[in-house]
């Protein structure tokens, strides 16, 4: 899907209405946005990608760390760039 694609995708104030969320204060699943946006993950299309983000988030955080590692370490053997 292309940015321009998921950008209308969202456009519209209910999108999330008719999601489901992760819930990372409570660890539960939710279907809409019911709680505050600051403990919520997703949006998710099915009740069990939402109840998989806390794995998702670990994955994506161990390949950043990777990423900035690799970026850290791209000059040469001396330290110098």
């Amino acid at each position: 899907m292309s940015d321009a694609q998921r950008d209308d995708k969202y456009d519209g104030e209910d999108f999330g209405d008719e999601k489901y969320w992760f819930n990372s204060k409570t660890g539960q699943v939710e279907h809409g946005m019911l709680s505050s946006s600051l403990d919520r993950i997703g949006p998710f299309d099915t009740a069990a990608e939402a109840a998989r983000a806390p794995q998702v988030l670990k994955e994506r955080s161990r390949l950043w760390a990777e990423q900035d590692a690799a970026e850290d370490d791209w000059g040469g053997a001396d330290g110098t760039r």
